[in-house]
């Protein structure tokens, strides 16, 4: 350890060597997630409303799919090794 450094930078400046940009890709995890999320949502009710039933299902769909791959994404990421 450099003598300049204090032990909290340190292990701060260690572990984003080991993992860079980690916490922007969790932010960004969970921003795509959240608008996936209320995507979802809004397609959800217009399925329920019974709306051009021919677009809203595959659009529906297609938020789910990113949504669990978001998810996916931020549990790989954080999990425990």
């Amino acid at each position: 350890m450099p003598d300049s450094l204090e032990p909290e930078q340190y292990a701060r400046l260690k572990a984003e060597a080991k993992a860079p940009y980690k916490g922007l890709r969790n932010f960004a995890y969970l921003g795509f997630g959240a608008s996936a999320f209320i995507g979802a949502g809004i397609f959800l009710l217009q399925l329920l409303a019974g709306t051009a039933q021919a677009e809203t299902l595959p659009n529906f769909m297609l938020q789910l799919g990113v949504l669990a791959l978001m998810v996916g994404l931020f549990r790989y990421e954080n999990r425990t090794s």
